[in-house]
């Protein structure tokens, strides 16, 4: 196991798109096991592979209490979403900056399981929150690019300043 490196907005690797996983074999699944003690040790509910310099389509979310519910993407995709409310979100990637963003209120998606097999799950609330923030990472979207400009430039100025006073 292994704690990798998670990638700093506005870090530009956080804009590549993921690429479709070709087939689950143990590399895969040593990733995930490598991006679910990441995320845990972060810590964090959520991980996309693009994060960790992984261009592939591959999401941990873990939104228990007791850390004990990995759940696990591969090659993702909504099929159906309904209603949209506001949520408040942080990011691995963007540290210490929690922001509104509206989303699906509940969604179905598609994807493999790291067995391999395909799954569809109905999620809402938080879940179906970070289910849609890892999903923009692995299309090379920060969540703090759906806020406004003046937010956006705040933002920026501020994780500047901080990675200055290192």
């Amino acid at each position: 196991m292994a704690i990798l490196n998670i990638l700093n907005y506005p870090d530009p690797r956080l804009y590549t798109v993921a690429k479709p996983v070709k087939e689950v074999d143990a590399t895969i699944r040593r990733l995930i096991v490598d991006m679910a003690e990441t995320m845990y040790d972060a810590p964090g509910i959520g991980l996309a592979a693009t994060q960790v310099d992984v261009h592939q389509q591959i999401i941990v979310i873990d939104t228990s209490q007791d850390k004990r519910d990995l759940k696990v993407f591969i090659n993702p995709r909504i099929v159906t979403s309904c209603g949209t409310k506001d949520y408040e979100e942080g990011c691995l990637s963007v540290p210490g900056v929690y922001e509104m963003v509206t989303r699906a209120e509940s969604i179905t998606v598609e994807a493999l399981g790291r067995d391999g097999k395909p799954f569809t799950i109905e999620a809402e609330g938080l879940l179906a929150v970070c289910i849609q923030h890892e999903m923009d990472h692995l299309l090379g979207k920060v969540f703090v690019e759906y806020l406004s400009p003046l937010k956006l430039a705040r933002i920026k100025s501020k994780l500047k300043k901080r990675q200055r006073g290192r």
